[in-house]
C-alpha cells in the first residue's frame, strides 16, 4: 500500500546525528552518561518519582536504562537528556516515544527531590520543545495524571494547552488514575 504524504522528518534525521547537548544559562540538557547512574538511581528513590512513573530503579538499571537511550536515539523511537545545572543531575526530560515518520512525540519529564520549586522542569520541556520543533516536529503530546497539580502547571507554563482527559488510563502503583492529555504545535 502508497502512502499519500512523506514522512515529515526523513529517516535517519536525529539518529545520525550525535544527540546534541541544548542549553540555556546555567541549566543543560545532555544525553546521559554511565557516570549518572547512581544519581539516576538515587532519584527514582523519591516517592513522588515512583509514584507519577511507576518505576523504582536500582544502581544496575539505571546503568542498563541509560545504555538503552543511545540505541532509543540511534532507532529515532525515544531520547532522552538529563537536566544538568552546575555539574548536577537536577532532572530527566524526554520523548518517552517518538514518530519522526509522523512528526510527534510524547514529552516526559521529573525533576530531582533536591531541586524542586526551582524552574528546571519547565525550562527543559521549554528548551526541548523549542529546539525539537526547529528541528522538524510537528506536534508533542504531554500526558500527566489529573492529580498531578505540579505537572500540570509546568504543561502550562511551557504552552501546552488541556486537550482533555483520558479516564482510567493508566496504573499507578495506587490505582487507576485519569490522565490529562496537553499538546504543542508547531506554529
Amino acid at each position: 500500500m502508497s502512502r499519500l504524504v512523506g514522512p515529515v522528518v526523513p529517516p535517519g534525521t536525529w539518529g545520525r546525528q550525535v544527540q546534541p547537548v541544548l542549553s540555556s544559562g546555567p541549566r543543560m540538557l545532555r544525553p546521559w552518561t554511565t557516570q549518572d547512574a547512581s544519581p539516576l538511581a538515587e532519584a527514582y528513590g523519591d516517592l513522588d518519582i515512583r509514584q507519577w512513573h511507576s518505576r523504582s530503579m536500582t544502581l544496575q538499571e539505571a546503568g542498563e536504562w541509560i545504555q538503552s537511550k543511545g540505541e532509543s536515539w540511534r532507532q529515532e523511537s525515544a531520547a532522552d537528556w538529563a537536566v544538568e545545572v552546575d555539574g548536577l543531575i537536577v532532572g530527566r526530560v524526554g520523548f518517552r516515544w517518538l514518530s519522526l515518520d509522523e512528526g510527534c512525540a510524547e514529552i516526559a519529564y521529573w525533576t530531582h527531590p533536591r531541586a524542586g520549586g526551582q524552574g528546571h522542569a519547565v525550562n527543559a520541556v521549554g528548551m526541548l520543545t523549542e529546539w525539537a520543533t526547529c528541528a522538524g516536529l510537528h506536534r508533542i503530546e504531554l500526558h500527566h495524571a489529573v492529580a498531578n497539580a505540579a505537572s500540570c502547571r509546568v504543561a502550562q507554563a511551557c504552552g501546552y494547552r488541556v486537550e482533555g482527559t483520558a479516564v482510567s488510563a493508566l496504573l499507578h502503583t495506587d490505582g487507576w488514575h485519569d490522565m490529562h492529555l496537553h499538546g504543542s504545535v508547531a506554529p
